[in-house]
């Protein structure tokens, strides 16, 4: 599939029933689904994304005409007929009451609140639009691809470190929206100034930027393949940056562990695409902490690791697990 095509995962056959859509947008890309009543995919989209709010607000239209135009002959206007509700999943700061994001900076979105569900429901005709925080998006579809019934955290390692958390099926927020932000935790005063304002946040020892700044080998996934991969081929410098920076994402791991006491937790953000490298380095950092501490040995955190199916779009798909159910737009 070309990397910004749409790819039909069902026959265009005639009238389409309702479905809703969700989106993942990101800096670069936005990734969008078409899901059924029964929760299945029918189709996939991706395409690349224009920045600014109009840009942005021009690809989550495009993104929605496209899974469209995948599922029916002759679609028309991406209007209420095709499409019963949409979840955007977006990285920022997120009011999923109000339906708006800020401080999306590299979308191009600054501290004013942007009524993103209006303006993109404005532009699909009236389509109803809900607005989720990308990382809770991701939770949510990672709880939908693990099988309700498990309480689950997903822990991402991006640019920051944040997580989703899910309890007895229902996504925690918290009372100030707040929950799960974990890498601005501050460990230790005298360590190395946070992004936040605070110093020595988890965030500044086990976020991918934090392997980015100790190992500079390109982005998050660049620089993390390049660690793996020098660390197996027996580097020293990379093993030592590697079992750093691993306990220190053990140390997130624990924390969730500790807080929530979920049945899973997922590894996932852009340092997650090095797969079970990943996974087995965690797990071990893990097992090495629970050496010396019977209370850890008897939690066995290393077994609750998983990273997120390949190639499923849990974003998207959790962002239209949070569409809303037609009613008069917003526009």
């Amino acid at each position: 599939m070309p990397v910004f095509a749409s790819s039909r995962t069902g026959p265009a056959t005639g009238p389409l029933r309702p479905v809703r859509v969700g989106l993942d947008v990101g800096g670069t890309k936005v990734d969008g689904v078409a899901v059924g009543p029964g929760q299945e995919v029918l189709a996939t989209v991706r395409r690349p994304t224009s920045t600014g709010v109009a840009g942005v607000v021009a690809t989550a239209a495009a993104a929605v005409a496209d899974l469209v135009a995948d599922l029916v002959a002759d679609p028309g206007p991406p209007g209420p007929g095709a499409v019963s509700g949409v979840g955007i999943g977006i990285p920022g700061l997120v009011d999923p009451a109000a339906g708006t994001v800020r401080n999306a900076v590299n979308l191009g979105l600054g501290p004013d609140p942007v009524d993103l569900a209006g303006l993109v429901s404005t532009a699909l005709g009236g389509v109803p639009v809900a607005v989720e925080n990308d990382v809770n998006a991701s939770t949510l579809g990672a709880y939908a691809a693990f099988g309700p019934g498990t309480d689950l955290a997903l822990l991402s390692l991006g640019t920051g470190l944040a997580a989703g958390i899910v309890v007895g099926g229902r996504l925690l927020r918290g009372s100030g929206g707040a929950a799960g932000e974990i890498g601005h935790l501050a460990l230790d005063p005298r360590g190395l100034p946070c992004n936040c304002g605070q110093r020595g946040c988890l965030e500044t020892v086990a976020a991918g930027s934090a392997l980015r700044r100790d190992w500079p080998h390109g982005d998050e996934g660049r620089s993390a393949e390049h660690l793996f991969a020098a660390a197996a081929a027996g580097d020293p410098a990379a093993t030592e940056v590697l079992e750093r920076w691993s306990t220190g994402v053990a140390l997130a791991v624990r924390t969730l562990a500790l807080t929530c006491d979920p049945g899973r937790i997922v590894l996932a953000g852009g340092v997650a695409a090095v797969g079970e490298p990943l996974l087995r380095s965690v797990s071990d950092a893990l097992r090495r902490q629970a050496r010396s501490s019977v209370f850890l040995r008897g939690l066995a955190l290393h077994e609750r690791l998983a990273l997120l199916p390949p190639g499923r779009p849990v974003a998207a798909i959790g962002a239209a697990a949070q569409a809303p159910a037609a009613r008069a737009g917003r526009g």
